[in-house]
């Protein structure tokens, strides 16, 4: 499996560990909740039972009291049905105590039941009393026969409520030991999901690990391969400047130099022609007015291709003079500004600038429309500044970048400077470079 895989599953799989623990105890904490609302819910019922049997036994020996020692007839009937409707809420709630009563206190509700029966069994005859017979054995009856089974009844029903308070025990001792198993898996469970969290952290620091190392690697062959493209860029333009200068050279020298004399063995030609032969001294005219263009046209190129007056006079005359040159083709206002640039500067700083002013008056000349373009050089402690602004429609230098910025921005960049585009729709171009004047590491800052 890939590693990613092994990822997707490790990670799924502890998710769902996670979502099975949790469900799990939501699970168990629901059944010890649930067991312990029953539990006391049913020793609530049972111990508000207790209490009713008890108020009852009380109210019935009151009741069986005032029916025998009372004479009024009246009185003795209404305590008489009293305590036979008291007979029957004790009955139904000792048969609601039994159904709902743990299976421990099975024998001490069976005892209980009994003494009942037989203390209502002492009653039932007392009921058929007349007046005579309840003042002559009345009192000794309730002495003797009624108090005495009813306090019976009543330690009774204290036993059964003890026993009832040790269910109560019990049960809460159950829950508490099903809150420790919980609890215990709980702790395996999280345990268990800890671990296997913990490898499958590892396992992914160390791929992190592994991948942030072959990024490295490659970051660092990115590098020396961006290295290595920046020299050999620079080494082309060397060379390109190079194989113009020589260009230059030879265009000037020795084709412009043929040109030359040709036009002066021309000259010499028409000096020896017969001047009645109109005809033949039109030709020779047409002839020497091509070569006149083509000398012209050879000037040009070889200053086009490398100015020999950067060379011999330096950056600023030639910089003066591709502004005139750009001014007579294209109409355009160009003014050079220069202050305090140095005459001394070394032959790539002087090729940069010229070749970056080049291009960026051949840009506003081709696509800004622009009326006035304004050069400004100066020299700022350990660097030249270079400023080239127009009044043109501007362009967006991210979306609009060509092959001439990159070729503007190498230039620079080979030399340590700073290169920087400051343009708009609408609101004209600037072009600005810093050159530091001192060895700095190849660095570029382009906006």
């Amino acid at each position: 499996m890939s590693s990613r895989a092994v990822l997707w599953a490790g990670f799924g799989s502890l998710l769902a560990l996670m979502a099975l623990v949790a469900v799990s105890s939501n699970r168990a904490l629901n059944r010890i909740e649930e067991s312990s609302r029953q539990i006391r819910h049913g020793f609530l019922e049972r111990d508000d039972l207790l209490d009713r049997l008890r108020a009852n036994l009380y109210r019935s020996s009151i009741d069986i009291r005032d029916y025998l020692l009372h004479a009024d007839p009246q009185l003795a009937e209404r305590r008489r049905a009293e305590i036979q409707h008291t007979e029957q809420d004790v009955a139904a709630g000792l048969r609601q105590y039994r159904k709902d009563a743990p299976p421990q206190e099975a024998a001490a509700v069976d005892e209980l039941q009994r003494d009942v029966d037989i203390y209502f069994g002492l009653v039932e005859p007392v009921l058929n009393w007349d007046a005579d017979t309840r003042r002559a054995q009345g009192a000794d009856y309730l002495r003797t026969q009624i108090f005495p089974r009813r306090q019976q009844l009543l330690q009774i029903s204290d036993r059964i409520r003890e026993m009832d308070a040790q269910q109560l025990a019990s049960g809460e001792a159950t829950v508490a030991a099903v809150f420790t198993s919980f609890r215990r898996e709980v702790v395996i469970t999280t345990l268990l999901t800890t671990l296997f969290g913990l490898a499958l952290a590892f396992f992914a620091i160390g791929r992190v690990q592994a991948l942030e190392g072959e990024s490295d690697t490659r970051y660092r062959e990115v590098v020396r391969a961006r290295e290595e493209l920046h020299r050999l860029s620079a080494r082309l333009v060397s060379a390109q400047e190079e194989e113009r200068r020589n260009l230059s050279r030879e265009l000037h020298d020795e084709i412009g130099q043929s040109m030359s004399a040709l036009l002066v063995e021309l000259g010499n030609l028409g000096s020896s022609l017969p001047p009645e032969n109109a005809a033949l001294q039109e030709r020779l005219q047409a002839v020497k007015r091509l070569a006149e263009n083509n000398v012209v046209v050879l000037r040009n190129l070889s200053l086009l291709l490398r100015p020999s007056m950067l060379d011999d006079l330096g950056l600023i005359p030639a910089l003066k003079w591709q502004a005139r040159e750009v001014s007579r083709r294209s109409g355009i206002k160009v003014k050079v500004d220069a202050e305090d640039v140095p005459d001394h500067l070394p032959d790539e700083y002087r090729t940069c600038i010229y070749r970056v002013v080049q291009e960026a008056l051949h840009n506003a000349t081709r696509h800004s429309k622009a009326t006035h373009v304004r050069v400004t050089v100066t020299h700022e402690q350990a660097r030249v500044c270079v400023r080239i602004q127009d009044d043109g429609v501007g362009f967006q230098a991210p979306q609009e970048k060509g092959m001439g910025i990159l070729g503007m921005e190498e230039r620079v960049r080979h030399l340590g400077g700073s290169f920087h585009i400051d343009s708009g729709s609408g609101h004209g171009a600037a072009i600005s470079i810093q050159l530091p004047l001192s060895p700095a590491p190849e660095a570029v800052e382009t906006v």
